[in-house]
């Protein structure tokens, strides 16, 4: 069940990349929904080049010891 303090929609994406994020999220010990967020916030901390909103609690990772320095 989503949490109701974030947005939901859909998205329509290749399978390839698909099956891609859900090894990520596999090997990361996260949901495929989780990885997405994840791989947003670094995509937006590098394309931005600043810290990114924290992730909100939910059935993230905790961060690594490098990641927790960034935020």
């Amino acid at each position: 069940m989503a949490s109701p303090d974030k947005k939901s929609f859909a998205l329509r994406i290749d399978p390839v990349l698909w099956a891609q994020i859900e090894r990520l999220a596999a090997a990361d010990l996260r949901s495929v929904n989780a990885q997405v967020e994840y791989l947003l916030r670094e995509a937006l901390r590098a394309r931005l080049g600043k810290a990114v909103a924290a992730p909100s609690t939910g059935d993230t990772a905790p961060p690594t010891a490098d990641e927790a320095t960034q935020l």
